[in-house]
């Protein structure tokens, strides 16, 4: 049974890179990392476009985008998942629910004009000294992953719209939210989830504020919560997907990363 116990934890936490918590695990891609005047471009701050004026471009938002050492006891790298996200990649089963399966997934919402990835990851702390599992009881050991697996992984996307595109994106997820607050079901890079339900919670900052926390159901009648948060200044939204490695394990809710949230909105002005 301890064996069953660390397998079934095993594949939660492999479970993180699959469907709708693929976010969570997309390494940087080669192509970024080598685009120019990476470290000149965090150098200069601009301002971020307001409402009808020019939307940023993708070098503009670059500069403001989360870059590594600007989030305590999180590693900051570029991130292949909107290269692999696209819209016929995605799937639901009530069209209502596809702003909030594409904001999950890291797919592009709406058009805009240009976007920019990175991923916050929690640095893990020195874990405790390890204890055989032939002395711990299965209750013990799966605590103890939850408790060495406590990271949260965040996308973190920047996007720069013209006009009022970026309004009317989060006028379409908020519409989706009310109209899917009773769950739905999605396919994501072949990975089918079902979402139970979808609840508001507190987010603040810019001109618009909207997050949610989606559960997800899990085999064997577990679940798990992804946090979802959008925020508008002016013509850019900056959008936040977080999952919990913990949280595949035993199930337990985790905050909002608003140590990223906040890292991120101070860059964007």
């Amino acid at each position: 049974m301890r064996a069953a116990v660390v397998r079934r934890s095993a594949v939660a936490v492999s479970a993180v890179c699959l469907g709708l918590l693929a976010t969570a695990c997309s390494g940087s891609s080669d192509e970024e990392n080598k685009s120019s005047g990476r470290e000149a471009a965090r150098s200069e701050k601009p301002a971020a476009a307001e409402g009808g004026g020019r939307p940023l471009t993708a070098a503009e938002l670059e500069k403001i985008v989360l870059a590594q050492g600007d989030v305590k006891g999180h590693k900051v790298e570029k991130s292949s998942v909107a290269a692999a996200a696209t819209p016929d990649g995605v799937k639901v089963d009530r069209a209502e629910c596809e702003p909030l399966a594409h904001a999950m997934s890291g797919v592009k919402l709406g058009k805009p004009a240009a976007t920019v990835t990175r991923q916050a990851t929690q640095e893990p702390a020195e874990q405790k000294q390890d204890v055989s599992i032939e002395d711990m009881t299965e209750e013990e050991i799966q605590e103890q992953l939850a408790e060495n697996f406590n990271l949260t992984s965040t996308l973190v996307g920047l996007a720069a719209y013209e006009g009022t595109g970026a309004e009317e994106v989060l006028a379409s997820l908020r519409s989706a939210a009310k109209a899917c607050s009773g769950g739905f079901t999605a396919t994501m890079q072949g990975e089918k989830s079902k979402i139970l339900k979808v609840e508001e919670i507190k987010v603040s900052g810019g001109q618009e504020a909207v997050a949610w926390s989606l559960t997800a159901d899990l085999e064997d009648g577990d679940t798990m919560p992804t946090k979802l948060a959008v925020i508008r200044k002016d013509g850019t939204l900056a959008r936040f997907v977080a999952v919990n490695f913990g949280g595949l394990i035993n199930g337990k809710d985790f905050p909002l990363p608003t140590a990223v949230v906040d890292a991120q909105l101070a860059k964007l002005g």
